[in-house]
């Protein structure tokens, strides 16, 4: 008998991809989850440009850039950048089933770049390796069950908190990338737009797009965080076509002008494509950092790499997961052991790339709130990635102002998880509030998360209900007073 040539009904996804993502079975569509996962990159595609300048401009404890060479090699980073998260996005997609796109880790890459390899004698090879190294050991924390069962033992009050924290932290880097609102140096140390005043062209577009995203959402239009950013990328083209206003920051890392375009100046590049460097994969020392640097302070760098990728994924995958509705009734999402063992893997691949820590993105919210909830929104997502190791200079088009009001409203929708938290109980309400408040103030989910277990298990301790605390928590409590306490311990140490 001959195959059936029957498409499949209007809505329903074909069997092939039933089969590997459950479309139908999520309340999915493949629309849905192909607009949800370019929404992600959208949203996302800023770290192929961001990630060069984070550490590609750093000169290791020896006096060389990344890859080695006398100069910063920013397409080399970029390249690489790009490559490495569609590889590992694509995989979450086809492990995990779950909407969560993965790339290098800002926070993370700062402090590989600022913490580690311009330490004196440190090679960023050897930075590199530690990174490697912080992966495997994740790893094994995984397959041995020990990761999920942490994570299965913060309290579900905690959890919305996380996610709430999350939503105010994203809220506020799309505030502070737009340029909405920006640091004094001084008291108050933010403040809206320049010297208290909204100001320049940017802006306006950022304004546009706000104001474009919360319409559309409201009037339930489909694709609307995707056509917002659309709208206010083509009007940051018309803008600076007509006004030519350039970049806010030059090449040197000097203010050119306040109201210039932040990242990005949204320009139709000169050339749509290039082959891409892949140079700098393989370049890492896996122990070289032992001999270099000392072992006692590899061991601190560990922790503290260890600490900060090990929460941020848990929190970034709750968010998601309660974003998506789909985490179960002790608000853990479905295959939780897969999609820790794919981020994890992630972070031994940045690190063997010389890209530094890759890790499970929450901007993969934006591609939830607008209709994603399989891993095919994530290999949507990757594959784009994969485009861009050689599309690169289309990702100039978007600038932040255009990119952040999706992250704004990834904000609002978040912050309702707080509807799950009793405020009238001060063992509850103390550790969430510290919890969602701190992500934001310290610009840090591991600060968040860490400050929230530790006053959990204190305030539940001394009011008598210790039986309220997993035991798994008092081990992270214990850790986190650890991880806050590093700078003193390593001048005990005679480290500093």
């Amino acid at each position: 008998m001959a195959p059936s040539t029957t498409a499949p009904p209007e809505g329903q996804a074909p069997a092939l991809l039933e089969r590997l993502f459950a479309i139908s079975a999520r309340g999915s569509t493949v629309t849905r989850e192909i607009r949800g996962g370019v929404v992600t990159f959208v949203t996302m595609a800023y770290i192929v440009v961001l990630n060069p300048l984070i550490i590609g401009t750093v000169q290791d404890g020896t006096g060389a850039f990344l890859g080695g060479g006398d100069a910063p090699d920013l397409a080399a980073v970029s390249a690489a950048t790009a490559l490495v998260a569609g590889v590992m996005s694509i995989l979450m997609g086809l492990v995990a089933n779950f909407p969560l796109a993965l790339a290098t880790g800002l926070g993370l890459n700062a402090f590989v770049a600022f913490g580690i390899a311009v330490l004196p004698g440190a090679t960023w090879a050897d930075a590199m390796g530690l990174v490697v190294l912080e992966g495997l050991i994740i790893l094994v924390l995984v397959m041995t069950g020990l990761r999920e069962s942490v994570f299965t033992a913060v309290p579900r009050e905690l959890k919305a908190a996380i996610s709430a924290g999350i939503g105010l932290f994203i809220a506020l880097i799309g505030f502070v990338d737009a340029g909405f609102v920006r640091g004094t140096g001084a008291a108050p140390p933010l403040q809206m737009g320049i010297g208290g005043e909204l100001d320049g062209w940017p802006t306006v577009v950022f304004v546009v797009g706000l104001v474009a995203v919360f319409v559309l959402m409201a009037r339930k239009v489909r694709g609307a965080i995707l056509i917002a950013v659309a709208l206010a990328a083509v009007l940051a083209m018309v803008v600076e076509t007509a006004f030519e206003i350039g970049p806010q920051i030059g090449a040197d890392g000097e203010l050119l002008a306040a109201t210039g375009w932040s990242l990005n100046v949204p320009a139709i590049p000169d050339a749509v494509a290039r082959v891409p460097d892949l140079g700098l994969l393989g370049q890492f020392s896996l122990l070289g950092s032992f001999s270099s640097i000392g072992g006692v302070t590899v061991v601190l760098l560990l922790f503290t790499l260890l600490l900060t990728d090990f929460f941020d994924t848990l929190g970034t995958m709750v968010a998601i997961g309660a974003e998506a509705d789909l985490l179960d009734e002790r608000g853990n999402p479905p295959a939780t052991k897969r999609i820790l063992v794919v981020d994890s893997i992630a972070a031994a691949a940045g690190g063997a790339a010389s890209v530094s820590s890759n890790t499970s993105y929450i901007e993969s919210a934006t591609g939830v709130a607008d209709g994603a909830r399989t891993g095919l929104a994530a290999e949507v997502t990757g594959v784009l990635f994969r485009l861009t190791t050689f599309l690169s200079p289309l990702v100039s088009l978007v600038p932040y102002e255009a990119a952040a009001p999706a992250l704004v409203l990834v904000g609002v929708l978040m912050l309702g998880a707080v509807r799950e938290i009793d405020f009238t109980d001060l063992t509850v309400a103390v550790p969430a509030f510290l919890t969602i408040v701190l992500m934001p103030f310290t610009y840090s989910i591991a600060v968040g998360i860490g400050a929230g277990v530790i006053t959990w298990a204190l305030l539940k301790a001394v009011t008598g209900r210790l039986r309220e605390v997993h035991p798994l928590l008092w081990v992270v409590a214990a850790l986190f007073v650890v991880f806050f306490a590093v700078a003193p311990i390593s001048r005990l140490l005679g480290l500093e």
